[in-house]
């Protein structure tokens, strides 16, 4: 599973490399924040990072290591929730998970 979750966070980084290449960014901002279904897009995306930012603080013991990870996902986007899923949630939440049963 890490290496799925990984391998989907580099695919999506790529994306997002191509998008920035080949796409037309100042278009889609306009439309992502001036249409309906745009602007519901980016609230829905939105709070996907903060849910993602309270499973990290909810796995991570040392809070600044928690920030460390969460300040970046509202920039960066799912692509360090991705990877912080692959090389540190994903162990640490079935441990948790694990000692919660």
């Amino acid at each position: 599973m890490r290496f799925l979750i990984g391998g989907l966070g580099v695919l999506l980084a790529g994306l997002i490399i191509w998008a920035i290449v080949a796409g037309d960014f100042g278009a889609a901002g306009q439309f992502l924040f001036v249409k309906p279904w745009g602007i519901v897009s980016m609230v829905d995306l939105y709070l996907g990072f903060v849910l993602a930012a309270v499973v990290i603080v909810f796995a991570e013991t040392d809070k600044r290591v928690a920030l460390a990870w969460v300040l970046p996902i509202f920039v960066l986007g799912n692509v360090v929730t991705a990877l912080w899923f692959a090389l540190r949630g994903l162990p640490r939440l079935r441990a948790r998970f694990r000692n919660a049963l």
